[in-house]
């Protein structure tokens, strides 16, 4: 199961409780859905699924940018799945060759990602690898998108496979939705347990009335000088996740509001190399930052230090026989003690491992902090209106054919 512990000072719930109403109006009225994905109807999904699986195939390629790709490639680096997950999410040149050199195309499901249907990095990429790879049949290539998408038009015109994301889920808050259950469910992974660890954010939080998600929503969104968020991972496994929640709090949080500027700037660090490192900042630098941490409480490992004593190094000697799982947790709650002495804001996420269920957890219990941190700024948490300024003046550049 999982924990999660505020050390701050709560408010009374009386006098936020108009936001929880506000978060549960959000939901029941039906505009913003994600928050319904855990309920979500999967069993022609899974056979869908199934009958892919039956095909031979080595690996599953994956070209999709931003809210098509980073929140499955966080699930896929926390699972340990059978089948190889290639990302094409970017448009560096260097990394499309090298990842697309490795790529067998008779051996492959070809997922093609977009939930507009017109993102100009997945499009590209798509056409680099027909041309590459001279594709003529798209028996092996599965297409994501909005219904009435372009692409889901185009898909169909080629009598390829398509799987619809529901229109008001937005990117970044549709890992739940086909966008990340198709490639996972390829992969190997357990889709149903997902969608049952998200299903228990929801019943704890908005059904049960569970204040831990309103009152450290509530703490970082009115904190009077920290505006950075910093998510200290303690495992490796997370270090893809980071990157979901970093684009997850900065695209929905980061805005205007009328005249006025607001948002939280996420930071992720992974423990406990950061220790090292950024830590020194949050202890002694400007208090400027909230920090969470996330640990796990079963590693599934039994690696022990060796009781080996070696001269010149009988200083570490106080960890020998103990297990590496025990001493890497100490080192993230003696951050965490350390952090506490200084009257630093934290909070911290303890899994009791990682699989399925508790993916699916974390996935939506992030998703659902957004909105009500969202909710607090007075902010729409599900457009990008500066993204979106980009992609207008890319495409004049393009047209114009300006070299740079």
């Amino acid at each position: 199961m999982v924990e999660n512990r505020l050390q701050f000072h709560k408010q009374n719930i009386s006098s936020i409780n108009s936001y929880t109403r506000r978060i549960n109006d959000e939901m029941n009225d039906g505009e913003i859905g994600y928050y319904h994905l855990p309920k979500l109807e999967i069993n022609e999904l899974v056979s869908s699924i199934s009958s892919i699986k039956n095909t031979d195939f080595d690996s599953v390629v994956l070209i999709g940018v931003g809210g098509s790709s980073l929140g499955v490639k966080a699930l896929y680096d926390m699972l340990n799945l059978e089948k190889e997950l290639i990302f094409l999410d970017n448009l560096d040149p260097f990394s499309i060759g090298q990842k697309s050199a490795k790529i067998n195309p008779q051996k492959s499901i070809f997922i093609v990602s977009s939930k507009s249907g017109t993102t100009i990095e997945t499009i590209s990429i798509y056409k680099y690898l027909l041309n590459k790879f001279e594709i003529k049949e798209h028996n092996n290539f599965i297409f994501i998108t909005d219904p009435d998408s372009p692409l889901e038009n185009y898909a169909k015109s080629i009598n390829a496979m398509v799987f619809n994301i529901p229109k008001n889920v937005g990117g970044r808050f549709s890992v739940l939705s086909a966008i990340g259950l198709v490639p996972l469910g390829l992969c190997g992974a357990d889709i149903k347990a997902l969608l049952d660890g998200a299903s228990s954010v929801k019943e704890q939080y908005l059904h049960n009335r569970d204040d831990t998600i309103i009152q450290k929503a509530y703490h970082y969104a009115t904190h009077k000088n920290a505006k950075i968020n910093v998510l200290f991972s303690y495992s490796d496994r997370l270090t893809s996740f980071n990157e979901w929640y970093i684009q997850l709090w900065a695209e929905s949080l980061g805005k205007k509001r009328g005249y006025k500027r607001v948002g939280l700037t996420p930071v992720g660090l992974v423990g406990s190399k950061d220790q090292h490192s950024f830590l020194q900042l949050i202890m002694e630098g400007i208090k400027d930052k909230t920090v969470t941490f996330i640990t796990i409480k079963d590693h599934k490992s039994d690696i022990m230090v060796p009781n080996l004593s070696l001269e010149y190094l009988n200083s570490c000697d106080f960890a020998n026989s103990k297990s590496i799982s025990d001493i890497f947790n100490a080192q993230a709650h003696s951050t965490i003690q350390a952090l506490a002495s200084e009257l630093i804001s934290i909070d911290e996420i303890a899994l009791d491992r990682i699989d399925e269920w508790h993916c699916g957890w974390l996935i939506y219990y992030y998703e659902l902090l957004t909105s009500a941190v969202g909710v607090m700024l007075g902010i729409n948490t599900y457009d990008q209106p500066g993204v979106e300024t980009g992609k207008r003046i890319l495409k004049k550049l393009l047209e114009n054919n300006n070299k740079f």
